[in-house]
């Protein structure tokens, strides 16, 4: 008699445990109160009908081409996101790991024993001996109650999430870049208005000194003048301490050394634009840190039946072929052919001190944890939308407020100059006049970089244009495996 392990058999075994059962709950997303609208939308101006939609290169709406160039550069040289996409790619290969238990694992050997049988023994051939052997082995655990395809499906929910996480890191990296840049620019406009009142006040210095040349003022104003000269001065060049770091970090986002980078100094001169602003349920579609919350959830659903299988027997099969001669030449040769079916083996624990149930529990109790990180994943993400809504809209009053503020103070300024060149009031009020004027100046430049850095953050708030479209479907999964990675030693580089 012979038997014969046809790919047929390994198919229709396969057939069988696949429309096995599955242990465990299926896994179904949890529904959430979402309002209606977003409180802070009170006097929000909506963009443009044709720029209804957020981009993925959503810096592009700054119209700033240095922006947009220091953008495209996060993509190709930041580490932290080369990092992120490896891990992905780890965590794709796990999927592929957990996939490979539903098949059998087959095994070749090759043996070669020489030996002399002990005396007394009844041997057909006395003496030394050779025995040449050839076998392949084969082993199987059916998956029978669905462990193995709920770890794959974990696997995959998981892999899903490291990709939602490369993604929310991305867009939180193009946001800080965008920030960074603005407050730099902030700071060059900072210091341009200090420079030009340095020279403002140093002309006003020489008018007090040809003053005190006639008699007209005294040497303490000259003092003050050149104090509060100076003062400015001073202001301008700490503002290269501040500026220095926001250049070095801007370096590092893009991915080089801070002394590749040089950024020119330009003053701000760009207002916030119009960011669109989709509905509240559409956030969740929109943000990938909530694709992956949810996601780590769905993996978490998925290990309480991987737990639950654990509860059931397991079944392990084997089968064995192979050939066994005496001399090399004859090894393969029909005659010396061989065959076994088995062990066939079903084990099942009958006491684990409660390892198992422990084990089913914590599983539970993580789906738990990764729900309620879920629910506080989109309050955070609507608190982050009001907060940037408020923030924009509230910041655009008082730049507006701020503006009449600068002109009511730089028209003081010039009344008090004029009359302290009439001689009418003392140099205290002409100081008086241009702390205010400076203060103010300062505060509006401030208000303009505070109303981009919230029109930035509002952006990743709402998603970036992101959409869960972009998680990658279990069929993409596999689609960078080639067919040598199901091979047990690699034949071709792995680009290592």
């Amino acid at each position: 008699m012979r038997c014969r392990i046809t790919p047929l058999l390994i198919y229709t075994l396969l057939t069988i445990q696949l429309s096995g059962c599955m242990m465990g709950p299926d896994y179904v997303r949890p529904k959430l109160t979402v309002p209606a609208e977003f409180k802070e939308l009170k006097g929000w101006k909506q963009a443009q009908p044709k720029d209804h939609v957020l981009k993925g290169k959503w810096w592009e709406m700054f119209n700033d081409p240095r922006l947009n160039s220091l953008e495209e550069q996060v993509a190709t040289g930041n580490f932290s996101l080369a990092q992120a996409e490896a891990q992905y790619r780890q965590a794709e290969h796990l999927v592929l790991t957990a996939q490979s238990a539903l098949f059998p694992v087959a095994s070749a050997s090759g043996t070669f024993n020489r030996f002399l049988a002990a005396s007394g023994q009844s041997v057909a051939v006395p003496g030394v001996r050779n025995l040449f052997g050839l076998a392949l082995s084969m082993s199987w655990q059916p998956d029978l109650w669905g462990s193995v395809r709920r770890q794959v499906e974990a696997n995959t929910d998981t892999a899903q999430a490291s990709a939602a996480t490369m993604q929310a890191l991305r867009l939180s990296l193009q946001a800080t870049l965008a920030v960074d840049y603005y407050q730099l620019k902030m700071l060059d406009g900072q210091k341009a208005l200090l420079d030009g009142t340095a020279d403002a006040y140093n002309k006003i210095l020489t008018i007090t000194k040809n003053r005190y040349a006639v008699g007209v003022a005294a040497k303490s104003d000259v003092v003050q003048a050149e104090a509060q000269t100076e003062s400015v001065r001073a202001q301008a060049i700490n503002l290269g301490v501040q500026r220095a770091q926001y250049e070095h970090a801007i370096a590092v986002l893009i991915g080089k050394a801070p002394a590749e980078v040089a950024m020119p100094a330009k003053p701000l001169a760009v207002s916030p634009p119009s960011v669109p602003l989709q509905l509240p349920s559409e956030l969740l579609e929109r943000r990938p840190d909530i694709a992956t919350a949810e996601r780590k959830m769905a993996a978490s659903n998925a290990q309480i039946g991987v737990a639950k299988a654990a509860y059931f027997p397991t079944l392990n099969l084997g089968a064995t072929t192979g050939y066994q001669s005496t001399l090399l030449n004859t090894l393969l040769d029909s005659a010396r052919r061989y065959w076994a079916l088995g062990p066939a083996a079903v084990a099942l624990s009958i006491f684990d001190g409660g390892a198992k149930n422990a084990q089913y529990k914590q599983a539970i109790d993580q789906y738990d944890a990764n729900a309620a990180a879920y629910r506080q994943t989109v309050l955070t993400a609507f608190q982050q939308v009001e907060d940037n809504l408020a923030a924009v809209r509230i910041l655009e009053e008082e730049s507006q407020v701020q503006n009449k503020a600068v002109a009511a103070a730089n028209q003081a300024l010039e009344l008090t100059l004029n009359q302290y060149k009439a001689g009418t009031v003392n140099y205290l009020n002409v100081m008086t006049a241009q702390t205010v004027a400076l203060s103010n100046r300062i505060t509006a430049v401030q208000l303009q970089g505070a109303r981009l850095t919230a029109a930035v953050q509002l952006v990743p708030a709402l998603g970036g244009g992101w959409d869960n479209s972009k998680v990658p479907s279990s069929k993409d999964m596999g689609k960078d495996i080639k067919w040598t990675d199901y091979l047990s030693i690699p034949l071709i580089d792995q680009g290592k």
